[in-house]
């Protein structure tokens, strides 16, 4: 029996045993102890090294080793977060205990044929630099929409990217002129799930979600009403508390569920305020001003200072930085 055929055999033996023990758990919502966590985590890189494996064998592909520092990262992101210490911690130490059990996949790169850029084993390499270790790879000739697919299929087979690193990947994929059944394959998507995804990751700001980061547990609806209910003033209302203590101390989903409650707030509506304003010097320049909550106008009648307001105008920015700059 080869030593895939005895990897899955055991990984199927073993899921069956884990699948009955969850059955028989009285609290559900509890999460797994540490030895059924690190034996799942062990579990899905075994089936991971068959998978990888299996598809070398098959394409007569051999595995090399490579200088880490020779291999830079792939040209799109899929990634909104660093991994946590702990995960980071545990594939390091797995790696330093039994070797690189599971090949990355890189393609020369196509800016330098000295080095190669990574398709897929993004911790894998990070983990193989900390070790100083050589990292073993499957060198496959791949051009630019190969890569994506590439990289889309594996992260759908571990089914480990968010909801919203999903909805960035697409954006960014399409920024970057690939066409929509190139993003589909990629993702494992319809055309009507691709659209909602490509929706959210426009209709929110871009430093907000790289803020808030991949929240794993806040799914497609709660990411699709998030979208729904922002609108150009939210990110100034919300200002405050992306920028507090209370904020940047959270995880990923704990900053998600801030934004979320705040943004469910319903400002009182302030009552309008309208008023004259004059030179102090002597003018005949007469300003009619009215503050109603986000909405503040100034009607200007400049008389013989016909250019005032063209002053004004000019030097709006040099106005908005000092008034940030005081906050």
């Amino acid at each position: 029996m080869s030593r895939r055929d005895r990897l899955k055999g055991l990984f199927d033996d073993t899921a069956q045993e884990l699948a009955a023990a969850n059955l028989e758990e009285e609290t559900p919502l509890r999460g797994p102890a540490g030895p059924v966590r690190s034996m799942a985590l062990t579990l899905g890189r075994m089936e991971e090294e068959s998978r990888a494996m299996q598809e070398a064998l098959l394409s007569g592909e051999r595995v090399v080793e490579l200088d880490p520092e020779q291999v830079d990262s792939s040209f799109i992101k899929d990634r909104l977060d660093v991994p946590p210490h702990d995960l980071a911690d545990e594939l390091v130490q797995s790696i330093e205990q039994n070797g690189q059990e599971v090949p990355i996949l890189v393609r020369r790169h196509p800016q330098d044929d000295t080095r190669y850029q990574v398709v897929y084993g993004h911790r894998r390499l990070h983990a193989l630099r900390l070790l100083g270790r050589k990292v073993q790879a499957i060198v496959r000739q791949l051009d630019d929409v190969d890569v994506v697919i590439a990289q889309g299929l594996e992260n759908s087979a571990r089914r480990n990217l968010s909801y919203i690193e999903r909805a960035v990947f697409a954006f960014n994929l399409e920024s970057k002129g690939f066409e929509r059944p190139v993003i589909m394959k990629a993702l494992s998507t319809d055309k009507t799930e691709l659209s909602k995804l490509i929706s959210v990751a426009k209709a929110l700001p871009m430093d907000v979600i790289v803020a808030i980061g991949a929240a794993p547990n806040a799914g497609r609806r709660k990411w699709i009403a998030l979208a729904q209910n922002w609108t150009r003033t939210t990110t100034s209302r919300l200002r405050g508390l992306l920028a507090s203590d209370a904020f940047a101390s959270e995880g990923s989903d704990g900053r998600f569920e801030l934004i979320a409650a705040e943004l469910a707030k319903r400002p009182g509506k302030l009552e309008a305020r309208e008023y004259d304003w004059t030179p102090k010097q002597a003018s005949d320049i007469k300003g009619r001003i009215r503050s109603a909550g986000d909405t503040f106008t100034i009607a200007l009648k400049t008389g013989d200072a016909a250019d005032f307001g063209e002053y004004i105008s000019s030097r709006l920015d040099d106005l908005y930085d000092a008034f940030t700059a005081g906050k």
